[in-house]
């Protein structure tokens, strides 16, 4: 479980309006902090979350000095995986509130920093490849 849940959907959309204006402090970009963005903007309909992680974290990694390169920063196939997972999240939980649903997730499986490594080898996730581009999963297939 997260060590501090959120408490409402203000402080989730708090949390990802932050990343996406670039104000929120690199210390405070944790995997909570991912899928809260996510989550955000998978409930936007207007957004395309899947599309548009991808630019927005480089982005933002840049705006706290943070290199984007094949051993730091952005990773394609943890955001595709990452985002596609807080879709099939939110499908499966329509009926609750944003910050219901980011808690649950967080205290999910999927909630865990390393839930990948179920699906993937650490190799292949770890792979300059796989941080440049989508690798499918080598261990066993993902259940969305």
């Amino acid at each position: 479980m997260v060590a501090t849940p959120y408490a409402s959907d203000a402080g989730v959309e708090r949390v990802a309006s932050r990343f996406l204006d670039l104000s929120l402090p690199a210390s405070e970009w944790t995997h909570a902090a991912h899928c809260a963005a996510a989550l955000v903007m998978l409930r936007e309909p207007t957004r395309d979350a899947l599309a548009e992680m991808p630019a927005l974290i480089r982005r933002y990694n840049l705006a706290c000095d943070k290199q984007n390169s094949d051993t730091a920063g952005y990773h394609e196939t943890i955001t595709l995986a990452s985002v596609r997972a807080g879709r099939a999240w939110l499908t499966a939980h329509p009926e609750l509130p944003l910050h219901a649903a980011l808690n649950t997730l967080l205290a999910s499986p999927y909630g865990k920093p390393d839930w990948l490594l179920s699906y993937w080898s650490r190799e292949r996730l770890f792979s300059v490849a796989a941080r440049r581009a989508w690798l499918a999963p080598d261990v066993r297939e993902l259940p969305f």
